[in-house]
């Protein structure tokens, strides 16, 4: 338990107290790392970016403690906020304080951790840095388009309209606040969740989509106005769905960069039972026609709530069937990004596809969502698009039709489903 190797560590003999060692870039440091054998291990790693090791703040992140940040369809100062700073001053009610962490050091400089907080906050730090690591080389997203994002560590966060009771046992990027929350742990046995190197860079998966789909709005257009309709919304639940499948994609694709290696059970080490089995991507997922007819039927805030995690499932599970090798894995995840937004009128991003739906969001199809990505594969790639294709067609029951065209860059019109799910759009006799 994680609890245990924090006593073990923090009991070495060969340990000096140094509680403000001088920050040096890079920093030699223990955290809590996955190791290949599945258990979390005192590891010496690097924190590269990090520039000030004692408030834990760097290029990446700037972790505070303290805040205060409560969410209430009631408060009226929240209402009548007319713009996402207006916004953010409202529902951030104490913006906190600085972290300190404390620290031992051993014989040869390496710094270990010398409490529990400290222990995490590092960890935290750099689970973030590496979730910031991949986007930048892997999936190709500019550094100067992630700049330093505040990491709010064990807030007090409030969702007022389910109840008063702040929130525990998660990890979030709050898009309101446009930062990370690390909840505190009650609940949770299992390992918490700013050691799960698999959660972290999912959320941060979901500031990326935020700043490339959304343009980094705290409430974004598409989430204002198609989540005020009374009926049914398809075009928010495709958005969601796209944005909890895609983050669990990159999750995926970042594990393979580690000692444990790659894992497609995202919320494992954290979770088990029902729960993490369910996000499985190695599983044969298939759509279903009930789930179809609530995708597109179903209202957001009602009967859809919740069940973007299946759909986002179906299709990082597709997405992972379909790239077999780090060559392929590492072309989809820049493929993915890049169709996020794409200026470019022949192959436009899912910004640009939201934008111009966003009178209709019925127009806001999962097969043109689908086909943005496949047109962001590269001309060359042509074995990876076609079984990119075949597994969105089958797994996700997309009609072939939506995700083909006269361009080089859709899907082919010889694209076929497999035996691997049954078509929902068979009439039984």
């Amino acid at each position: 338990m994680v609890r245990k190797l924090t006593a073990a560590a923090a009991a070495l003999a060969t340990l000096t107290v140094s509680c403000a060692p001088p920050t040096q870039t890079p920093m030699k440091v223990r955290a809590l790392v996955l190791s290949s054998n599945g258990e979390y291990a005192p590891t010496e790693v690097e924190l590269k970016t990090i520039t000030d090791i004692v408030s834990m703040q760097g290029t990446v992140a700037k972790l505070q403690g303290g805040a205060f940040i409560r969410l209430d369809s009631q408060d009226p100062e929240a209402n009548a906020a007319q713009t996402d700073e207006a916004y953010l001053r409202a529902v951030l009610k104490d913006e906190g304080r600085p972290v300190t962490a404390s620290y031992n050091t051993d014989t040869s400089g390496v710094l270990w951790p010398a409490d529990f907080h400290t222990w995490n906050l590092v960890t935290t730090y750099y689970n973030l840095e590496r979730a910031w690591d991949y986007f930048t080389t892997i999936a190709e997203v500019k550094q100067a388009d992630l700049p330093q994002t505040t990491a709010y560590y064990f807030p007090e966060f409030v969702l007022a309209d389910r109840s008063d009771d702040p929130v525990v046992d998660n990890a979030i990027f709050l898009s309101p606040v446009k930062a990370f929350l690390v909840l505190p742990f009650k609940e949770l046995q299992k390992a918490p969740l700013a050691l799960n190197a698999s959660i972290l860079t999912h959320e941060y998966a979901h500031l990326v989509f935020n700043r490339r789909v959304y343009e980094g709005r705290g409430v974004p257009d598409p989430i204002r106005y198609w989540g005020a309709v009374g009926g049914s919304t398809p075009g928010l639940n495709i958005l969601k769905s796209l944005d909890e499948g895609l983050a669990d994609f990159h999750a995926y694709v970042a594990s393979c960069q580690t000692s444990y290696g790659c894992n497609p059970r995202v919320l494992a080490t954290s979770y088990e039972g029902t729960l993490m089995e369910n996000r499985d991507l190695s599983k044969n997922w298939c759509m279903s026609r009930e789930l179809y007819t609530q995708l597109y039927g179903g209202n957001f805030n009602t009967t859809f709530s919740g069940l973007e995690y299946q759909v986002g499932t179906l299709l990082a599970s597709a997405l992972y069937k379909a790239s077999t090798s780090a060559a392929d894995r590492q072309v989809l995840a820049r493929a993915v990004v890049a169709a996020y937004s794409d200026t470019d009128p022949l192959k436009p991003g899912l910004a640009q596809l939201a934008r111009a739906t966003l009178d209709n969001q019925e127009y806001f199809k999962l097969g043109a969502a689908a086909r943005a990505i496949v047109r962001h594969i590269p001309r060359g790639n042509v074995t990876l698009k076609q079984a990119v294709c075949t597994n969105f067609a089958t797994h996700l029951q997309i009609p072939v039709s939506e995700m083909t065209g006269t361009d080089e860059d859709s899907c082919p019109e010889s694209t076929t489903t497999t035996s691997a799910c049954p078509s929902i759009y068979t009439i039984a006799p």
